[in-house]
């Protein structure tokens, strides 16, 4: 799902072709489908980063309509990685890479922390209605 959501994200830069939004839209949707279905046995923090990014900057840009519901839950399931509490400051607000059924991997990963906080940062944007992200920001 990780390398499929870097293809969705290449799709982003072809937005203005029909067939680029029709795959961008499908992709959108089956993603967020498997991503649901594996979760409770499997799930990476980058990868809910990654769709909820991906879903913004598509609806931003005018290529696919926002679905408001999923893009909300993938935003709270991203939160759910972030580490607040640890006496390590070396991790504490970093996130967890991912979670297998309801326990969390000992690892902290600095690209999926990367990830989540651009993914979690759009999202605030978004819901403030102050939009100013551009393509080449994208991590």
């Amino acid at each position: 799902m990780h390398a499929y959501c870097y293809f969705l994200e290449a799709l982003l830069f072809t937005k203005d072709r029909e067939d680029a939004r029709a795959a961008l839209s499908s992709g959108i949707i089956r993603a967020g489908s498997l991503l649901r279905e594996i979760a409770p046995m499997f799930e990476r923090s980058d990868v809910n980063a990654q769709l909820l990014r991906v879903r913004l900057i598509a609806h931003h840009l005018g290529a696919v309509p926002l679905d408001q519901a999923a893009a909300s839950e993938e935003a709270f399931r991203t939160a759910s990685f972030q580490e607040t509490e640890s006496p390590d400051p070396r991790l504490r607000g970093g996130f967890w890479f991912g979670r297998k059924g309801a326990q969390m991997l000992p690892f902290s990963n600095p690209v999926s922390t990367a990830f989540c906080l651009q993914a979690l940062a759009l999202w605030q944007d978004h819901q403030a209605g102050e939009w100013r992200f551009e393509l080449p920001q994208l991590i």
